[in-house]
């Protein structure tokens, strides 16, 4: 072969060679990537995020800060739940959308995760994770269906899931001995009312302004003002708000009572801000256990 010849077949071997190794280290966008876990909720999203130890391969579908009894996935929300390897979702009457998608068979059934399957569920209340037995099962369940995808990082899984569930057990045990040494077992809210597991879970009274958690409710006059002879006649210090809510009730009330108002956080979502500093369920519940203990003093 002509030396000349050699040469160009050299170079164009070498030229060819640069472009592959080009292409191969060329980083991938993340939009183009899938992620390997897709979650409605914050609740869904945080437990599998404590348990993976990665928020990077987690979507969460409803976004932060936003009422989540009015979302309706995208179609792109449904390709990525497609493309997903888990599937996690609540299973409540927000939910009603997955059934609907479950139904008409365009999601997999097998690769989804229903939370409410695992726990004994409550009429007309869906936030199961209040009660925090019911969320150290809800970690097991999502560590041990995560466990059964990926064998390879059961050690990772289930030490996460340990050193998360350690935390909760722990505020379990201060949100006992709070209601255990209080004489009063009662609390006030002057808003919507997520907490039903909550205060089954702890030998709680409750009186809302009226039941469950859409934020479309208005109480009636009645109402309010049963709740303000409420706080009066039990001689109540704190009346509560939930969060994400402007308080406009809860503020009435304690213009009218004399009362404080406090914010009792169920974590059916958080803000924008919150998200971003990588805000947890468990440090949520911390907080409120403050605010429990400020409650029923």
């Amino acid at each position: 072969m002509h030396t000349s010849k050699k040469v160009f077949y050299i170079l164009a071997f070498c030229l060819a060679l640069l472009l592959l190794v080009a292409f191969l280290l060329i980083p991938k966008s993340p939009k183009n990537l899938s992620p390997k876990i897709v979650t409605t909720n914050f609740i869904s999203y945080d437990f599998a995020r404590a348990v993976t130890g990665d928020s990077n391969s987690i979507k969460m579908l409803i976004n932060p800060g936003s009422e989540i009894h009015d979302f309706e996935p995208t179609p792109e929300d449904i390709i990525a739940i497609n493309n997903s390897e888990l599937f996690i979702y609540v299973g409540g009457e927000s939910d009603n959308w997955v059934f609907d998608l479950l139904k008409n068979n365009e999601i997999s059934p097998e690769k989804t995760l229903r939370l409410m399957d695992f726990v004994e569920q409550r009429k007309d209340d869906e936030h199961i994770w209040t009660s925090l037995p019911n969320s150290i099962k809800l970690i097991r369940e999502i560590e041990e269906k995560l466990v059964s995808l990926f064998p390879e990082k059961h050690t990772q899984y289930s030490e996460n899931a340990e050193n998360y569930i350690a935390r909760l057990t722990k505020t379990d045990q201060e949100i006992r001995e709070i209601v255990d040494n209080s004489n009063k077992k009662e609390l006030i809210f002057a808003d919507s009312f997520p907490f039903l597991y909550f205060v089954e879970e702890y030998g709680l009274n409750y009186f809302s302004a009226f039941p469950g958690c859409d934020e479309h409710s208005e109480p009636n006059a009645n109402a309010i003002s049963e709740l303000i002879d409420k706080v009066k006649a039990d001689n109540l210090k704190v009346v509560l708000k939930i969060e994400l809510t402007n308080g406009k009730l809860a503020n009435l009330v304690a213009e009218e009572t004399g009362a404080k108002v406090l914010e009792l956080n169920a974590a059916h979502n958080i803000s924008r801000e919150d998200f971003e500093k990588s805000l947890t369920f468990a440090d949520i519940m911390e907080k409120n256990v403050e605010v429990l203990r400020e409650a029923l003093s």
